[in-house]
């Protein structure tokens, strides 16, 4: 496609065409979101590419001998596809379908988390003999990571720290205890891993930069929500709450959003929590919190906003902060968590 004039599908239904810069729709109710919003298709393959900053990105693109290495390029060099929405692309007048580009194996995965020469080297041999297409190079995010497939289920894999591990476990523990939407998770040895949640593109996954850019502002977000998926609201106060008492400041609109009914593309609520590897201790212990603290004040100012919001904020107890820190059975300063949570939540306006 060095052309760069392209069809657009969701799953094997066309929805847009790209040629020469314009952009045609076809299926406005399957269309991706950002397209919808920003009518520029290689603008939108931009936003599916792996990271060029990370190391591993590198070194994958070396492997695999692209030649072109910009992100559009290498998007398309996988048709666009990703393990978590069924959207992709194909040159005009192609007869390529959806299982054509679908992953089903996870080569490359060992290099893209961990960049060792071996797996390098062993990815290198392995393209020299066969054409393959892997999901790293659509795997976003500034974290090194790969997709592994363990009996028939995608995962993702993400380098951690004990601290950066027990932050991510402690935050999807801790809303498990509340009842809250969580994204699964299970500790690795020196990475953490997170279950797919979309089940392999079920359902598409819409990052709320698709219809906010790069706005996350509180108020704004609910505003959106009310406009497109009211039913999402409880649970996007129930996250940004669970950033708030967890010290997160990492909530941005590429790891938070909606699911959407492949076949319709109803948008259906608000995707499991998940990436919350930034939070709590991960950088370091928080000093205890004040009345300047940033994320304090906001979430109050919206509890103010929307004093109705207040009823989806659970009540939270040392006891049942101890009992997560137990769970995890991990090495760290487990009074000052419990201070540190509980004192960020006695700051909460209830």
């Amino acid at each position: 496609m060095a052309d760069r004039n392209y069809e657009i599908f969701s799953g094997d239904t066309l929805v847009a065409i790209w040629n020469d810069n314009k952009l045609t729709v076809v299926n406005d109710s399957l269309l991706p979101m950002y397209l919808k919003k920003i009518q520029n298709a290689d603008l939108w393959l931009e936003t599916r590419a792996i990271d060029s900053h990370r190391s591993n990105s590198r070194l994958l693109k070396k492997a695999l001998r692209l030649v072109e290495r910009d992100d559009v390029s290498t998007v398309i060099h996988v048709n666009g596809a990703t393990i978590t929405d069924n959207y992709w692309v194909r040159p005009i007048g192609s007869q390529l379908s959806y299982s054509d580009v679908k992953f089903d194996e996870n080569y490359f995965s060992w290099l893209a988390l961990k960049g060792s020469y071996n797996s390098f080297n062993e990815a290198a041999q392995r393209n020299l003999s066969e054409k393959i297409i892997t999901p790293e190079l659509t795997n976003l995010g500034s974290f090194e990571k790969c997709w592994r497939l363990k009996e028939g289920q995608w995962w993702m894999y993400k380098r951690a720290t004990n601290d950066e591990m027990f932050s991510e476990l402690f935050v999807y523990e801790l809303g498990k205890k509340f009842g809250f939407n969580m994204a699964i998770y299970k500790q690795g040895f020196d990475f953490i891993m997170s279950l797919d949640f979309t089940n392999a593109a079920s359902v598409n996954f819409e990052p709320a930069s698709s219809f906010m850019g790069d706005n996350e502002e509180y108020s704004d977000v609910i505003k959106a929500l009310n406009n497109l998926c009211p039913r999402a609201i409880p649970d996007y106060v129930r996250m940004i709450f669970l950033d708030t008492i967890c010290a997160n400041p990492d909530r941005h609109t590429n790891n938070f959003g909606l699911l959407r009914d492949v076949k319709t593309g109803e948008l259906l609520g608000l995707a499991p929590n998940f990436d919350n590897n930034m939070a709590l201790i991960s950088r370091g212990y928080p000093s205890k919190p004040d009345a300047k603290d940033m994320l304090i004040s906001l979430f109050n100012a919206l509890m103010e906003e929307y004093p109705n919001y207040k009823s989806y904020i659970p009540e939270v107890t040392e006891e049942m902060v101890r009992d997560v820190i137990a769970k995890l059975n991990m090495k760290v300063k487990s009074q000052v968590i419990i201070d540190l949570v509980m004192g960020r939540y006695n700051q909460i306006v209830k």
